[in-house]
């Protein structure tokens, strides 16, 4: 059977999808969006409250976006600059969305953590000490603190040093960090969009084909309800794949040519989550630690402070481990194999040669015991007991494979979006820091696919009342400024620290 049209369809229910469908929406009142998930519930993948870290990723702490020196001993600091820029957007558009009314009471979705990074070895010490000072002398990080002193890190977050051994440790520390539950912020953000005139938001909905009209410019999304297996087809003149792991099979099946020899490569994870009350009342932090080996940048350790529907718990991790399923709840151990096709395999292939030392990485981290994992912990909390933490899952993320320059087998391990030549298709791949940047990322889909939205003054003067730091320069010596006049409000708005 067919349904009505819409002029959008989103894939997906998680953070990337609801903030498309709720700007959109805002600058386009008149926009029919209709938004499918294959779940009965909302954000159930990588959006939500479990299956991240929950760290807004500002630059601050994480080491794996400072990478090791340059030959006259400084580190580049730039990729953590555009990073705390692109989380800024997301800040300004939550905060915005409180006053709104497009989101409710800040706690419910976002809470002020420290960000701290934390190192081991005299090396990794000097290494440490040349990132804090080319990060402090950037205005977003003036306030950052660096110690070497055990009880200045002590003092900070006492579990780092507790028990710890003479050892050289090193530790830098804003107070402006974040913990966010994204799968908080999609559900309010699709039940905003569900309230307004022309959309609506459908669980249980899996996507199962898109197919270009005969037209050549809207599509056919066909769809199966889960609870009675019925299946209708609705047309839309543009489509959005925010279905996680799920978009390599999509993209497939619209037969896109900008989707020629792309594969997908999934990594599992694993946390360890501490509930002891007298264990979690003595951190608060959520504190980065440097990659180990092959370890993809995603996999990353860290402990941290989490809190999840007004609970505060510690989360450690993540371990990764080996699958198949594109995704989490909903995924098939045959989405790996059912998306090899012969136009990927070779990069497919190349990958599973040029990448033996991440594959056994991977191999080695699904077969750890407990003791294994609890000993990694001890890195960072040397006095972590085994009666204190238990083993989730931590969901799913595919790395998107794909060719690149004519040479296939590229692992890309960052987010970024794939859209069509008719800009009629844009689809999500990648991982970390996506949630985070999601405004940023979502807006540079509307750049592309809906420009008259954000053109001439009245777009800009639309989308900055929506995100006041739309198109502003933050990052110049002389904006230092601006930036301190638009973020304290936003951060007022949001309960969240601004030193």
């Amino acid at each position: 059977m067919n349904s009505s049209d819409s002029d959008v369809v989103l894939i997906g229910s998680g953070i990337m999808s609801s903030t498309l469908g709720v700007l959109l929406k805002r600058l386009n009142p008149k926009l029919r969006i209709t938004l499918y998930e294959v779940a009965d519930e909302l954000s159930p993948e990588a959006s939500d409250g479990w299956h991240n870290a929950g760290t807004g990723h500002a630059g601050i702490c994480e080491l794996s976006y400072t990478p090791h020196p340059e030959p006259d001993g400084s580190v580049n600091v730039t990729k953590a600059i555009d990073i705390f820029q692109e989380f800024e957007a997301s800040l300004q558009f939550w905060a915005q969305g409180v006053a709104d009314g497009v989101l409710s009471r800040p706690t419910d979705f976002i809470n002020p953590v420290p960000h701290i990074s934390f190192v081991r070895t005299e090396e990794q010490v000097a290494y440490l000490r040349a990132r804090h000072a080319g990060m402090s002398a950037h205005h977003f990080f003036t306030p950052m603190e660096f110690s070497t002193d055990p009880a200045k890190i002590a003092a900070w977050a006492p579990l780092l040093t507790e028990s710890r051994g003479d050892e050289a440790i090193a530790a830098t520390k804003m107070n402006g960090g974040s913990d966010v539950n994204f799968g908080a912020i999609a559900r309010q953000l699709c039940a905003w969009l569900d309230a307004q005139e022309g959309c609506k938001v459908l669980t249980g909905h899996r996507v199962t084909d898109l197919q270009r009209r005969a037209d050549g410019k809207s599509w056919d999304v066909t769809t199966q309800r889960r609870f009675d297996d019925s299946a209708f087809t609705a047309s839309t003149d543009f489509i959005f794949v925010g279905a996680g792991g799920g978009s390599i099979l999509l993209l497939q099946k619209a037969g896109l040519p900008e989707a020629w020899g792309l594969g997908g490569f999934p990594i599992g994870g694993e946390w360890l989550v501490c509930d002891n009350p007298a264990v979690v009342s003595r951190h608060e932090a959520k504190v980065y630690g440097q990659s180990p080996g092959a370890a993809p940048t995603m996999a990353v350790p860290h402990l941290d402070t989490r809190i999840i529907d007004g609970r505060k718990s510690l989360l450690f991790g993540p371990y990764a481990a080996w699958t198949t399923k594109y995704l989490h709840r909903h995924g098939s151990y045959t989405d790996l194999p059912r998306s090899i096709k012969f136009h990927n395999l070779a990069t497919l292939l190349k990958i599973g040669i040029s990448n033996l030392d991440l594959i056994g990485y991977l191999v080695q981290q699904g077969t750890q015991s407990m003791e294994d994992r609890l000993e990694v912990l001890r890195e960072f909390y040397p006095a972590a007991k085994a009666t204190d933490w238990r083993l989730i899952e931590a969901g799913i993320r595919v790395q998107a494979i794909k060719q690149t320059d004519g040479e296939a087998g590229i692992v890309h391990y960052g987010t970024e979006v794939l859209t069509s030549a008719d800009r009629s298709v844009s689809a999500l791949l990648g991982a970390s820091p996506g949630a985070s940047t999601s405004v940023h990322i979502v807006t540079e889909v509307i750049r592309k696919s809906f420009p008259d939205l954000l053109a001439g003054e009245e777009g800009v003067a639309r989308m900055r009342a929506i995100v006041p730091t739309f198109d502003r320069d933050l990052k110049s010596p002389e904006a230092a400024s601006t930036f301190r006049e638009l973020a304290r409000p936003a951060r007022e708005k949001l309960g969240l620290a601004f030193d």
